[in-house]
C-alpha cells in the first residue's frame, strides 16, 4: 500500500529524516529502539519512505512517498488500515504538519471490501432515468419543521420534477420530528408524488443515531416503508459506515453517505488529509454515493480538485494527473 503525505518538518529537522520518522511511526516503530524489534522481522514489516521530493513553490514542505507492507493491515477494515496511516503519526513532534495527500491500495487489498452496496446503474435502473444526471435536492430549513410540513416540502419538490429530495446531515430524531414521523410523511409525499408525476421518485431517509441498532431499527423501519434509499453521516465511524454498508447490500437498499465532519481535517492545506482519500476509503467502505463538493455555492471548491474527487468516486481507473491531485496509478 503506497501513501503520500506532505510533511512539513520541525526547524532543523532534515526532511528525509521526518519522513522516515512518519513511516516508523506509522508501522512499526515508536520513539526509541526497543530490543523486542529482534523478535519479528522488523525490517520487513517497517514502513519506507521510499521517494521524498520538495513541494513546487515552497520552502519548507516536502512529499513522503511512503510503501507498507500489505501484511500490515487486517483485511476488510477501514478501521484498521486508518488506526495506522492516520493513527498516532500526526501528532509526531518531528513534524509541525502532516497531510495525507493520496494513496494507491493495491487489488487484493481492495478485494477484501465489499463495496458499493448496490452501485449506479443499479439505481438508475432502480430509478428508470437514464441519459441524464439525477436531480436532487436538501429539504431546508433542515431543522425546526413539523412532521406534517416536512411532508409537504417532500412532496412539493418531487412534484415539481426532482428525482430526490434527502434529509439533512443533522435531522435525525429530535424533539420538534422524531425520527419515525418523518419517515412516515416522507414516504407519503414519495408515493403520492409518484401518483401524480408517473415516474419513480425518492426520498432518502437518515437512519444516523446513536447506536449501531438503533440505526438498524430505522434502517429496517425505511425498508418496511417501500423506500428505495437510506442514508448515513460520515461521522458515524468507519466501522458503522462498513456495517451499513453490508446491511444495505443484504436489503437490496442503495446507501448514500453524508460527508459531514470530513472539513474539520479536509480543509486545512498542510495538515490533515485530503479528501480524495476519503472518497477512496468509501468505496471500499461499500456506499453507493457520497457529497463530493461542488465548484459553485456555499462550500469551498477548486475546479480541478473537484473533477479530481469525481473522478476517484466514478472511474475504475485512474492515471497518474497531478493537477487533479491524483499522484498515483490506480
Amino acid at each position: 500500500i503506497l501513501a503520500l503525505f506532505r510533511v512539513s518538518p520541525q526547524p532543523g529537522v532534515d526532511p528525509i529524516e521526518a519522513s522516515a520518522a512518519v513511516a516508523g511511526e506509522s508501522s512499526t516503530a515508536t520513539w526509541t529502539v526497543v530490543w523486542t524489534d529482534l523478535l519479528t522481522a522488523c525490517d520487513l514489516y517497517r514502513a519506507k519512505a521510499y521517494k521524498v521530493d520538495s513541494v513546487p513553490n515552497v520552502s519548507d514542505q516536502y512529499f513522503a512517498y511512503i510503501a507498507y507492507d500489505i501484511d500490515l493491515f487486517e483485511e476488510g477494515s477501514i478501521a484498521n488500515l486508518t488506526a495506522s496511516i492516520i493513527g498516532n503519526v500526526f501528532g509526531f513532534k518531528a513534524v509541525k504538519a502532516l497531510r495525507l495527500e493520496d494513496m494507491r491500495i493495491p487489488v487484493a487489498y481492495l478485494k477484501t471490501f465489499q463495496g458499493p452496496a448496490t452501485g449506479v446503474i443499479v439505481e438508475r435502473e432502480r430509478m428508470d432515468k437514464f441519459g441524464r444526471p439525477f436531480l436532487g435536492a436538501t429539504v431546508k430549513p433542515k431543522l425546526g419543521l413539523s412532521g406534517k410540513n416536512y411532508g409537504r416540502v417532500v412532496y412539493e419538490g418531487l412534484k415539481g420534477g426532482l428525482d430526490f429530495l434527502k434529509d439533512d446531515e443533522n435531522i435525525n430524531s429530535q424533539p420538534f420530528m422524531r425520527w419515525k414521523e418523518r419517515f412516515l410523511y416522507s414516504i407519503e409525499a414519495v408515493n403520492r408524488s409518484i401518483a401524480a408525476s408517473g415516474e419513480v421518485k425518492g426520498h432518502y431517509m437518515n437512519v444516523t443515531a446513536a447506536t449501531i441498532e438503533d440505526m438498524y431499527e430505522r434502517a429496517e423501519f425505511a425498508k418496511h416503508l417501500g423506500t428505495v434509499i437510506i442514508m448515513i453521516d460520515l461521522v458515524i465511524g468507519y466501522s458503522a459506515i462498513q456495517t451499513m454498508a453490508i446491511w444495505a447490500r443484504k436489503n437490496d437498499m442503495i446507501l448514500h453517505l453524508h460527508r459531514a465532519g470530513n472539513s474539520t481535517y479536509s480543509r486545512q492545506k498542510i495538515h490533515g488529509m485530503n479528501f480524495r482519500v476519503i472518497c477512496k476509503w468509501m468505496r471500499m467502505a461499500g456506499v453507493d454515493h457520497i457529497h463530493a463538493g461542488t465548484v459553485v455555492g456555499k462550500l469551498e471548491g477548486d475546479p480541478l480538485m473537484i473533477r479530481g474527487f469525481y473522478r476517484t468516486l466514478l472511474q475504475s481507473y485512474l492515471p497518474i494527473d497531478l493537477p487533479q491531485g491524483l499522484f498515483f496509478e490506480q
